[in-house]
């Protein structure tokens, strides 16, 4: 029988928690060491942990020594990201670090050449793309629905007050949050950005030391626009931490709110102001739990839901979808109003029939 692979964690605070509960569940990975500049800490997630035969340290170096591991997990700050990987890779080590990469772009490009000249694995966890709403989102785009996507854009705005080490961190925002932002940028359009402007300014009353909001717009590789504005000061009518989003193709747009809420019209032709054809939308509810093989409902269900029960999928993969799907409502005439509102502006969905 194959042995575990040996891992020593390093960096214990808060995130550290969900990294050693998600290693637990893995029988082929065993925690031999923890490692943290505050050494009470290393000890109290070991004994949270049961991990009674883990080497527990303030030295990643020796630690290393002492249990010949195969992988270090670094959950530190992205300061130290540097020179845990540094140390790591001499010590014939993969890596598998949080978010972001690096501090600076000239560190990161550091840690990739170390990372090659040891021939070992360097990899950053980007865990929202794996949300079950946002593969919702992305089968929507993929399936062509939407005809060619040209634009995207997103709008992130929470005031978080976090305090510690994030109040006096350069590029807040831009580091540790927008990063999944991007990132799920690259996902919803399969696509990759090829140049950025970047405008970043610490607004009157943030409680950061530096830049706690930014707008940015990106080319991406396939000519798709994607415009991002942040704020991690905005107090007030907060967005979800997934962001709200437009997407625009060249024969409908969707509408996603970082949750549970999905909208989607695609026109019947492209003459000048042509009726709609189809209208989808879901609103949160109480989540069911849903098999991707399963077919859809019926024919008219939601297209994001569908594409998520899709039969083309390899495996059956458990998601949590909305309870209910709107039928696409009839064009309405130029003289009607296209819809009413609720909260926020947004539209009212229809009410719920069914179970």
């Amino acid at each position: 029988m194959q042995q575990p692979l040996r891992a020593v964690l390093v960096g214990c605070g808060s995130m550290s928690e969900a990294w050693l509960n998600a290693a637990a569940a893995l029988p082929d990975l065993a925690i031999v060491g923890l490692v943290d500049l505050h050494k009470p800490a290393a000890q109290r997630r070991a004994e949270q942990f049961a991990l009674h035969n883990a080497v527990v340290g303030d030295d990643l170096a020796h630690t290393l020594r002492q249990t010949s591991a195969e992988i270090v997990c670094d959950c530190t700050i992205p300061e130290a990201h540097l020179q845990v990987t540094l140390t790591a890779l001499a010590h014939g080590c993969h890596v598998l670090g949080e978010k972001p990469l690096a501090d600076s772009l000239a560190h990161a490009q550091q840690m990739l050449a170390a990372a090659q000249a040891a021939g070992k694995l360097y990899a950053v966890i980007q865990n929202r793309r794996y949300d079950p709403n946002i593969r919702r989102m992305r089968r929507l785009v993929a399936s062509g629905e939407l005809g060619q996507l040209t634009t995207l854009t997103s709008d992130f705005a929470i005031g978080a007050h976090f305090g510690g080490f994030r109040d006096q961190m350069r590029h807040v925002l831009l580091l540790d949050m927008a990063i999944h932002t991007f990132d799920a940028a690259r996902l919803l359009s399969g696509a990759d950005p090829v140049s950025v402007y970047c405008k970043e300014w610490n607004p009157s009353g943030s409680w950061y030391a530096h830049g706690a909001a930014a707008v940015a717009i990106f080319e991406l590789s396939d000519g798709t626009i994607y415009t991002y504005r942040g704020s991690w000061c905005a107090e007030g009518l907060p967005t979800s931490w997934e962001g709200d989003w437009r997407l625009v193709g060249t024969r409908g747009s969707a509408r996603w709110d970082g949750g549970t809420g999905f909208a989607a019209e695609v026109v019947a032709s492209t003459a000048a102001f042509a009726p709609r054809q189809r209208r989808w939308s879901c609103r949160p509810s109480p989540p069911t739990t849903v098999w991707a093989a399963t077919p859809a409902s019926s024919p008219s269900s939601c297209a994001a839901c569908a594409a998520a029960r899709s039969p083309r999928r390899s495996a059956p993969i458990m998601l949590k979808a909305s309870r209910w799907c709107s039928a696409p409502s009839p064009a309405p005439s130029r003289a009607s109003p296209s819809r009413s509102t609720g909260r926020r502006g947004r539209p009212t969905p229809p009410a719920q029939t069914g179970s």
